[in-house]
C-alpha cells in the first residue's frame, strides 16, 4: 500500500522542511489540494527539498488553466525532480467553474478526456515525437515554434491522475489516464459494486493492465496514539460524511447502502442553514462504512480490512491530523499492505 500525506500550503517557508521529515519518516509520496492555496507552488518546493518522495496534485482544477499550462507545470516540476510528479486534475463542479473560476461550463467527462489527450500531445511534441497538432472539440493546439519548446530531459514524463465520481469520468480515468483518484465519501461497497467493474471494463477497452493503474483514495483513515485523538478525528470525519451527503449528486453511495432518506434530511437541513447540526444526524456505524478507525496499534489492520484489494494508495492525513501524527514503524507496516499496481 502506497501512503500519502499533506504539506502545509498556506506557509512555503515550512514546506521544505516538512517534505524532509515526511521523507524522512517513510511515506511514498504527498498531495497538494486547489482550495486556498495553488496546489503546485508547495510541490516545487518540495521536490527541490527531498530526492524520493513522490509529487502529486491531488488536485489542480483542470479547467481554470489551459492544457498549456498544465502541460508547461508539469514538465517544469518532472524534470526537476527526475519524474516524481504526477499531475493530478478534478474537473470540479459547475458552480465553482463559472461563479469561482469564471470559466464556461460543459460536460465535463468529454472535456477532461480531451485535455489528458492535449496535454500528453504536447508533451510527445516535447519530446519530439511529431509536430503538435491536436484538435478536439473543446481544445485545439497547432502551434508550437522552437522558442517555446522547454528544454529535453530524459526522464519519464508525469503520469497523470483524475479525480472522478461518477461513471462517465471513472470511464475517462480508465481509458485514458494512469490512475485514479477517488473521492473520500465512498464505501468499500461502492468500490466493489459500482467503481471496480467501470475502472475493469475501461482498462479492457484500452487494451491496459490493471498492475499499470494506480486506484488511490475512496475513503478516511481516522487514526490516533490514543482513542481520545481517534475519538476527535472521528467527529471531524462525522462531519464530513454529512457535509458530502448533503449533497445530490454523492447520494448514489448513501443509496448503496439503503441510506437515501439521510442525504434527503441533510439536503433538507443545509438549505435551512442548520449546519452546525447536520453531524448529529450520521450514527457512528455510518461514519465506519467511510473509514478505516484505529489507534496507531489497530489502524494497518483496519486499512486492510476496508481498502485492501481495492485500492493501491491511501491518504493518513486531515485537517486535524498531521504527518508527524505517524510513526516510522507504522508506514512500513502500511506499505506491507499487497496492492496490484506495480509502479514501474
Amino acid at each position: 500500500m502506497r501512503v500519502f500525506t499533506t504539506l502545509p500550503q498556506q506557509d512555503l517557508h515550512k514546506v521544505g522542511p516538512a517534505a524532509q521529515a515526511i521523507e524522512g519518516a517513510g511515506y511514498t509520496g504527498v498531495s497538494t489540494q486547489e482550495n486556498k492555496h495553488d496546489p503546485f507552488l508547495a510541490l516545487a518546493v518540495a521536490g527541490a527539498a527531498t530526492c524520493r518522495i513522490e509529487l502529486h496534485t491531488g488536485v489542480a482544477i483542470a479547467f481554470a488553466r489551459s492544457p498549456m499550462v498544465c502541460a508547461n507545470i508539469g514538465w517544469d516540476l518532472a524534470s526537476g525532480t527526475d519524474g516524481r510528479f504526477t499531475l493530478g486534475l478534478g474537473s470540479q463542479i459547475r458552480a465553482h467553474n463559472e461563479k469561482r473560476f469564471s470559466v464556461p461550463w460543459s460536460a465535463p467527462a468529454p472535456r477532461m478526456r480531451e485535455y489528458v489527450q492535449a496535454v500528453r500531445a504536447i508533451w510527445s511534441a516535447w519530446k519530439g515525437d511529431g509536430k503538435l497538432a491536436y484538435e478536439g472539440r473543446h481544445y485545439r493546439f497547432t502551434l508550437m515554434t522552437p522558442n517555446f519548446v522547454p528544454e529535453a530531459y530524459d526522464g519519464p514524463l508525469p503520469r497523470i491522475g483524475i479525480a472522478a465520481v461518477g461513471p462517465a469520468m471513472m470511464k475517462v480515468a480508465a481509458e485514458e489516464c494512469d490512475g485514479v483518484k477517488l473521492h473520500v465519501f465512498c464505501t468499500r461497497k461502492y468500490l466493489e459494486r459500482k467503481i471496480q467493474p467501470i475502472l475493469a471494463e475501461g482498462l479492457a477497452k484500452a487494451g491496459r493492465a490493471r498492475e499499470t493503474f494506480d486506484i488511490s483514495g475512496g475513503g478516511f483513515v481516522v487514526t490516533g496514539k490514543d482513542d481520545e485523538a481517534v475519538a476527535k478525528l472521528f467527529d471531524w470525519v462525522r462531519y464530513r460524511v454529512a457535509f458530502y451527503g448533503s449533497t445530490p449528486a454523492y447520494w448514489p453511495v448513501f443509496e448503496e447502502h439503503g441510506l437515501g432518506d439521510l442525504g434527503r434530511k441533510l439536503n433538507t437541513m443545509t438549505k435551512a442553514g442548520q449546519w452546525n447540526e447536520i453531524a448529529a444526524q450520521v450514527p457512528d456505524d455510518v461514519v465506519h462504512l467511510f473509514a478505516a478507525v484505529g489507534r496507531h496499534d489497530q489502524i494497518a489492520k483496519a486499512i486492510e480490512a476496508r481498502f485492501g484489494g481495492l485500492v493501491d494508495s491511501v491518504s493518513a492525513s486531515a485537517s486535524s491530523a498531521r504527518p508527524a501524527d505517524l510513526p516510522p514503524e507504522l508506514i512500513q507496516d502500511i506499505s506491507r499492505i499487497p496492492t496490484q499496481y506495480r509502479p514501474a
